[in-house]
């Protein structure tokens, strides 16, 4: 399992997807795209908005929030097979 974390420091979700997956002891690369020449630019074309975090799961895109509701738990917890 190939696992990339697209983030920026000022992201309170960011923070919370980093926390779940240091929790569960899931490894991954991260991203920050305030740092990473045309990381902000990949998630547009791929999602079709600057929304972060993101998960890059294998090739595939995966937002692991949800406005208003945050860091979706329950559906991550399921995605990686972890106890939530």
């Amino acid at each position: 399992m190939q696992l990339t974390v697209y983030t920026a420091p000022w992201c309170r979700d960011c923070r919370e997807a980093k926390r779940f997956l240091a929790q569960h002891n899931i490894p991954y690369d991260e991203i920050d795209i305030e740092i990473v020449p045309g990381a902000a630019d990949q998630v547009l074309e791929n999602v079709g908005k600057k929304a972060i975090p993101q998960f890059v799961l294998d090739g595939k895109w995966i937002q692991p929030y949800r406005p208003g509701r945050g860091f979706l738990h329950q559906e991550m917890s399921e995605l990686f097979n972890v106890a939530k």
